[in-house]
């Protein structure tokens, strides 16, 4: 199994979880910007879109997306208890969150990113976030994690994309319990060895 990943990127979140349920992996750094492999391969020829994570399975089956990658490696271990049990109403919630990390928390906070983003639309866009992480902060109220007392990959997902909040001097001060959780996920020891592993810790 091999993951392709960036440092940082949101393939972050199943090395996280690949730390978490105990995998062996190999990894292979992607040069996004010239679609290069650390090996020298073009990364179009693993995955047609062109963005991280992708993850090559052992008979070479390619699997993409982030919330697909974690389900299917929380799947696979169950007794890592990452994931609930498929068809389960825990399930859904647990995609429902997949999907509002994917669909509101990434895409807005990662398209600060943009080279092309004048001032004005930064701020337009920061208002988006805002409004996310104002509903974000609210649904955390009294959890540990987003499905409770109990880790899952949508928090190994939401850590990767809040983190980069740093990158873009956004102040999370302003909301305590995502502030509480960012450091609650930042000190298990298996973020930290995927930290390490992308050279992310100091």
């Amino acid at each position: 199994m091999k993951l392709y990943y960036s440092p940082g990127a949101c393939s972050l979140a199943p090395h996280i979880v690949l730390h978490e349920a105990g995998y062996a992996v190999d990894l292979e750094k992607v040069d996004i910007p010239n679609k290069k492999t650390a090996s020298g391969g073009d990364y179009w020829k693993i995955n047609p879109k062109g963005y991280v994570p992708a993850l090559q399975l052992d008979d070479g089956t390619v699997l993409s997306e982030v919330g697909v990658i974690c389900q299917y490696l929380a799947d696979q271990k169950p007794a890592a208890g990452l994931a609930p049990a498929a068809g389960t109403m825990a399930r859904y919630q647990l995609m429902e969150w997949l999907n509002f990390v994917a669909t509101e928390v990434h895409k807005s906070i990662g398209a600060l990113f943009n080279p092309k983003m004048t001032p004005e639309m930064k701020v337009v866009q920061l208002g988006v976030i805002e409004r996310r992480l104002n509903a974000l902060e609210k649904m955390m109220t009294g959890k540990q994690y987003l499905m409770g007392d109990a880790f899952s990959v949508a928090d190994a997902y939401l850590f990767t994309v809040i983190n980069w909040t740093r990158i873009h001097k956004i102040d999370l001060a302003q909301w305590p319990n995502i502030q509480a959780f960012m450091a609650r996920v930042g000190a298990r020891p298996k973020v930290q060895a995927a930290l390490q592993a992308e050279g992310l810790l100091k």
